[in-house]
């Protein structure tokens, strides 16, 4: 009897440990997805209503709207210095060649800069609550981006928020009673929805693409290459974007805005130095969900922001909040609700499988 009782708490060790050891590591993973979730939320929202206000208080650069949504990337070097210098453990494989990582930088980087100069028009043409729901579509572009690059599986559930807020989109495009800026015309109005739908395709196919550099290129497991990513392309953006400053020569109007800032000079220089924070709050938070979860979930979450926006924006710039945007709006809910029952199912499903190949090891009676 002893001989075969011996063995029973052998196998029962490893199976406690196992377990002890996957929920450790699901905890240790939902905080960092919560984490990531407040900064999107929180960035996003900020940066939507403060880049409103600068021009709705006199600004109309759309050159400087665009730099400060990756000028203050240098802020960033500060967590990545101190997480790269405790973090010293090696990747799942050997890293890529500089020059395969500097051309995916410069690539991604100019595709920034082009869709921050997109948000900054339409946000110029369109009120904070109706640029928010237009981009709220950019779930619906990446559905579709994740299906054909990230082989992201294409269910009801997903079809479902994909048309949904394409029938949001719809709706705010058609509405005659829409909420223009002051001085804004019909015609500058649709290039506003326009150039807001287009930079929400950018977005979504940039979203992806970084998942896909993630998984191929650099496959790596620290929250030190999420950072690395997000200085770099910011640094390329800047660059490109402070060249089509200059280039346009919207640099000479600078000091006049500033004069006649309706708020003041320190006013205009704060709300520049706050947007530009809260946009590299925000792309953290972005680029770490496409980490730790895939870039249809952080699409998610922005979408779940750009819904919540409207929100904000009707406390602080009394919006107007006519019938046709409150459904777009509740469409544009109903929409995030459907993708993110999917993703818990999938993650359901994940734990399910994890829960049995922990079982099976630890029943194995080579453990």
């Amino acid at each position: 009897m002893p001989d075969n009782q011996g063995p029973i708490p052998a196998r029962d060790g490893p199976s406690t440990h196992l377990r002890t050891l996957w929920k450790l590591k699901r905890l240790h993973w939902w905080l960092l997805v919560l984490l990531n979730i407040f900064f999107l939320l929180v960035g996003q929202a900020a940066a939507v209503l403060l880049g409103r206000f600068y021009y709705d208080k006199g600004g109309n650069s759309t050159w400087m709207a665009t730099l400060v949504q990756t000028a203050a990337f240098p802020i960033l070097l500060v967590p990545y210095l101190f997480l790269h210098s405790s973090n010293d453990s090696p990747g799942l494989s050997a890293p890529s060649s500089v020059l395969v990582l500097c051309s995916i930088y410069f690539v991604v980087g100019v595709l920034i800069a082009g869709d921050n100069m997109l948000y900054s028009i339409g946000l110029l043409y369109l009120s904070a609550s109706t640029y928010s729901l237009i981009c709220a579509t950019q779930l619906a572009f990446n559905a579709v981006f994740s299906y054909f690059i990230n082989r992201q599986k294409f269910t009801a559930l997903i079809l479902n928020a994909v048309v949904i807020l394409s029938f949001s989109a719809s709706l705010l495009a058609v509405n005659e009673d829409a909420d223009k800026p002051s001085g804004v015309s019909n015609r500058k109005y649709v290039t506003g929805i326009l150039t807001a739908l287009a930079a929400s395709a950018l977005y979504s196919l940039l979203l992806s693409l970084m998942q896909l550099t993630f998984e191929k290129v650099l496959k790596k497991e620290t929250f030190s290459v999420v950072l690395e990513m997000q200085i770099y392309t910011a640094f390329v953006a800047t660059c490109v974007t402070v060249v089509g400053l200059f280039a346009s020569g919207e640099w000479r109007t600078i000091g006049g805005e500033m004069d006649s800032f309706t708020t003041g000079k320190a006013s205009y220089i704060m709300t520049l130095f706050w947007t530009a924070v809260a946009w590299q709050v925000c792309s953290v938070g972005v680029v770490g969900l496409v980490f730790v979860v895939s870039s249809l979930f952080s699409n998610v979450i922005s979408t779940l922001s750009l819904a919540v926006t409207p929100i904000a924006s009707l406390i602080v710039f009394h919006d107007n909040m006519n019938g046709v945007k409150v459904i777009a709006m509740l469409i544009a809910f109903w929409g995030f609700a459907s993708y993110t029952y999917q993703n818990y199912l999938d993650d359901l499903k994940v734990r399910k499988n994890q829960t049995a190949a922990n079982d099976d090891a630890a029943n194995d009676p080579r453990c």
